[in-house]
C-alpha cells in the first residue's frame, strides 16, 4: 500500500488551531506506532478539507473513548472517523460522510457452527471494544457482548475462547489480523450492517464552519479528490 504519512501537527499561522482527534482504525485512520503520525482515507480527506478551508489545525490520536469525549466536551474540537447513529445525532455537528464501513462477524478458522446472520448469534457471546458503535448496536439489540479496551485485543481473546465471535469493521479487522500474523487463524464470515463515518464536531462549534466543510467535501466528490484518495489505499 502506498500512502504518504501526514504530520501530526500542522499549523499555518498564529490563529487558534482547530483540534482534530482520532484513533487507530485502518485503513480510515492509520497511526504509525513509532512516530504517531496519522494517515489513512478519512485522515487525508479531513486534511484536504482543512487545507481548502484554510484552517489551522492539529491532529492527535488517542484511545477511542478519549478521542470521542474530547470532541464532546471541548469547543472547536472534532473527532473522526465517527459512525453517525440516532443515539449520537444530537451530540455533534456532522461533516460527511467521509467513508462507508462494512460491519462483519469474524470467526476462528474451522469453526463448525458457521452462523449466517445475527439471529443465529443470539446464543453466543460477541467480542467488541469500548465506545465503539458496533458494541452499542449489539447491546441495544440484546446480544451478549464482551467489551475489550481496544479492538487490537480481540483476536487473541477469540482464539483463547473468551467469547465466541468477533464483531468489527471489515477492513479494520483484516488490518489487525495482518498486523498480528493471524490472517490464517481468523476469517470474516458475514456482513451484518453498513454504516457511514463522519467528522463529528463539538455541538457549540460555529455552524457556518460546519456548512463550509460540508460544501468543501461535496466539491471534493465532484472534482475526483475523494476517489483519488480512496484509490491510494486499494493498492
Amino acid at each position: 500500500m502506498k500512502s504518504t504519512f501526514l504530520t501530526l501537527i500542522i499549523l499555518s499561522g498564529p490563529a487558534l488551531a482547530l483540534t482534530l482527534t482520532t484513533e487507530d482504525y485502518p485503513p480510515f485512520n492509520i497511526v504509525d506506532a513509532k512516530s504517531q503520525k496519522v494517515s489513512g482515507i478519512s485522515t487525508e480527506k479531513v486534511i484536504e478539507i482543512m487545507l481548502r478551508a484554510k484552517e489551522n489545525y492539529t491532529i492527535t490520536a488517542y484511545p477511542w473513548v478519549r478521542a470521542y469525549q474530547l470532541a464532546q466536551k471541548e469547543r472547536d474540537t472534532c473527532v473522526f472517523s465517527t459512525t453517525r447513529t440516532p443515539e449520537r445525532e444530537a451530540l455533534f455537528q456532522w461533516v460527511g460522510p467521509l467513508v462507508k464501513n462494512n460491519w462483519y462477524i469474524f470467526a476462528k478458522q474451522g469453526d463448525t457452527r458457521a452462523p449466517k446472520n445475527l439471529d443465529e448469534l443470539k446464543p453466543y457471546s460477541i467480542g467488541t471494544y469500548r465506545g465503539d458503535a458496533i458494541a452499542e448496536y449489539l447491546i441495544k439489540k440484546g446480544f451478549k457482548v464482551d467489551i475489550a479496551k481496544t479492538d487490537e485485543d480481540n483476536p487473541q481473546k477469540l482464539l483463547k475462547n473468551r467469547f465466541d465471535f468477533w464483531a468489527t469493521g471489515e477492513l479494520l479487522g483484516l488490518a489487525i489480523l495482518k498486523r498480528k500474523n493471524l490472517s490464517d487463524k481468523i476469517t470474516p464470515i458475514f456482513l451484518f450492517n453498513q454504516s457511514e463515518m463522519y467528522l463529528a464536531c463539538n455541538i457549540n462549534m460555529d455552524n457556518k464552519k460546519i456548512n463550509f466543510y460540508n460544501k468543501i467535501l461535496q466539491g471534493m466528490d465532484k472534482d475526483g479528490s475523494n476517489l483519488s484518495i480512496e484509490n491510494k489505499y486499494r493498492k
